[in-house]
């Protein structure tokens, strides 16, 4: 039988250490939230992967504090570049980028050049998916709609409204964005908010009103219905089966 690489009583010996002081590794959660705002091409991906990568507990792989930075960056790196493969982006693209990365890393000499390197990769990934719905077939009045969208979910969005926001008939913006979207405004504005619902039962600790009130829903019945209807779970049970503290 081939010899085990990891040493049990080291391995026990560091589990007994880490709960003497109260030490831990970032939960899954924690990193998965800045690789899930990385997917969705929302910008606190950066601010998020800033205080992950620099946080006292981010592991402790090498006594060089160097290299235990560029391991840190390793791992980085190689999640940024899943989670945007998984959210579409183009695989040969994506690989290339991270291995790109990874070989500027190893020019490096200082903790604060790999910092600085860090926060350049999660920035370029997460544009990347911001822009990557942009590069498919959406013409300017549909991507403004959906700019308009995504930073209005907290109150009531009319279809006419956005018509005039991008000086067309209201009739022919709805034809072009199902054309091009694949989906009704309505039902995009559905979606829209039912993802930030699931994030916020997720991720906070808002009761199932106020997420209701601050997605603009028209009641909490009418929201939870809804949620149930799309997800498949009540916001209760979703929040019971997938919170994250």
């Amino acid at each position: 039988m081939a010899e085990r690489m990891v040493d049990e009583k080291k391995l026990r010996y560091m589990e007994f250490i880490s709960r003497e002081t109260g030490w831990r590794h970032h939960t899954h959660a924690e990193d998965a939230w800045q690789f899930e705002l990385l997917q969705a091409g929302d910008m606190r991906a950066v601010e998020e992967g800033i205080l992950r990568f620099n946080a006292a507990n981010t592991g402790h792989l090498s006594d060089d504090p160097v290299r235990n930075r560029k391991y840190l960056f390793v791992t980085s790196v190689t999640q940024a570049c899943r989670a945007a493969i998984n959210g579409g982006m183009d695989t040969e693209r994506a690989y290339n980028a991270s291995d790109l990365y990874i070989q500027k890393m190893d020019t490096l000499a200082t903790e604060e050049e790999i910092r600085k390197l860090h926060v350049d990769m999660m920035t370029f990934y997460t544009k990347e998916m911001a822009e990557l719905d942009r590069k498919r077939v959406y013409s300017k009045p549909v991507v403004i709609c959906m700019d308009y969208i995504y930073n209005h979910l907290h109150e009531p969005i009319r279809i006419q409204s956005l018509a005039e926001l991008v000086n067309l008939n209201g009739s022919y913006l709805s034809t072009l964005f199902k054309k091009e979207a694949g989906c009704s405004i309505s039902d995009y504005i559905l979606l829209r908010k039912l993802e930030a619902a699931r994030n916020m039962l997720k991720y906070s600790e808002y009761s199932y009103a106020e997420i209701s009130a601050i997605l603009a829903f028209s009641s909490q019945s009418h929201f939870s219905r809804i949620f149930k209807k799309e997800t498949g779970y009540t916001p209760k049970e979703y929040r019971d089966r997938f919170f994250q503290n």
